[in-house]
């Protein structure tokens, strides 16, 4: 089976809203899978922007 093409370099303005709408409600997994990126690089991103889970979500995994 064929792995999927992850992105690298820079991010299309497209991928940075996509980014913002997911990243507080969704894992950092499936965020990234839902950008083609990797993870660490999503999380990544994601800190640089100043994006942060909310509360909802914290609780969700147990850690609100």
């Amino acid at each position: 089976m064929a792995k999927k093409k992850v992105k690298k370099g820079t991010w299309a303005k497209e991928d940075i809203q996509k980014l913002k709408k997911l990243f507080g409600n969704n894992s950092p997994a499936d965020v990234a899978k839902e950008l083609g990126r990797g993870v660490e690089a999503t999380k990544k991103k994601a800190s640089r922007m100043g994006l942060r889970k909310t509360k909802k979500y914290m609780k969700s995994i147990g850690r609100g």
